[in-house]
């Protein structure tokens, strides 16, 4: 939510790590951009999995369990989490309380008619999509998630991702009006609910989003970014003591997470004149985002900070 990815020179990284515990083979892991429309998923032996030629940028890992669901973390992949053969190693370490079972799993266990409906052509639409934006090929993405919603309007997956790629891309309206036909589509998704809570930040409709975002955080008190939306949510209505409340739960699930919470915290620490509550918050930043464009100058405001 508040900032870009950082490249240079555009290298490419590997991504691996461990299973902990191990899983079943062919157990399906997932990587989605989280600043820049990407998508991939590949098959563990169980205890290991890889991704390769991966940009430098935030990823968010998922993995998916049958009977449990999926949970997710945040990963940075870049020069400052990489050995010197460009190597991220990135364990999956999940407790069976951070599993929930995903919009997909949920309507694949309670499929209704209208999304019975949905053609095949529409299907492959939307398959061929998360290829295209595996290759990085945004446009092409979209234009074929585009087709599938003409074909089904119904489809509430499609939405989700339309309005994601709209998200990543700085088109707040647009990205909005997909997730709100998601949920219309779909009034039980989540997904949609809690991106929707997030757009509507960017858009200034803070009453609405606080709505959203509360309900998110009601329905998955342990997702890091519904308590991050919420509490970066709070800190724009001026409430900084439920601000502070939601982006610590947020930072605890998960220290590396996209949203960035210690920067608003730290924001709320230096309101206070709390400097050395600031510097903490910020040296977790840095350690989790080492190659955050800023990152040098916020080093230096951590030691002024500690004088």
């Amino acid at each position: 939510m508040l900032a870009a990815p950082l490249f240079a020179g555009d290298p490419r990284y590997q991504l691996s790590g461990r299973l902990a515990p191990p899983q079943q083979p062919h157990t399906l892991i997932s990587l989605f951009g989280a600043l820049e429309p990407f998508e991939a998923t590949t098959e563990s032996d169980g205890e290991h999995y890889r991704f390769r030629n991966l940009r430098a940028g935030t990823y968010t890992v998922a993995l998916y369990v049958p009977g449990l669901g999926e949970a997710r973390q945040t990963v940075e992949v870049g020069r400052g989490t990489a050995d010197g053969q460009r190597r991220v190693t990135f364990d999956l370490q999940f407790k069976e309380s951070d599993f929930v079972l995903n919009d997909a799993v949920r309507r694949r266990n309670t499929v209704s008619t209208r999304q019975l409906a949905i053609s095949d052509v529409a299907l492959n639409e939307y398959r061929q999509a998360a290829k295209d934006l595996e290759k990085h090929e945004v446009d092409s993405a979209v234009n074929r998630l585009e087709h599938a919603v003409q074909l089904a309007p119904q489809f509430a997956d499609a939405w989700n991702t339309l309005g994601t790629i709209a998200y990543q891309t700085q088109r707040y309206a647009r990205a909005e009006q997909c997730f709100r036909n998601a949920l219309e589509q779909d009034p039980r998704a989540y997904e949609p609910l809690v991106n929707l809570g997030g757009v509507l930040i960017n858009n200034g409709k803070l009453e609405h989003a606080l709505i959203y975002n509360q309900d998110a955080v009601l329905q998955r008190p342990n997702d890091a970014l519904a308590n991050s939306q919420l509490g970066l949510t709070y800190f724009q209505l001026g409430n900084f003591d439920l601000a502070v409340k939601f982006l610590e739960i947020a930072r605890r699930i998960d220290p590396a997470h996209f949203s960035h919470p210690q920067l608003v915290l730290a924001e709320i620490h230096l309101r206070r004149g709390e400097n050395h509550a600031a510097a903490e918050v910020l040296e977790d930043f840095v350690q989790h985002h080492p190659d955050y464009p800023t990152a040098d100058k916020i080093r230096e405001n951590i030691v002024k900070l500690r004088q």
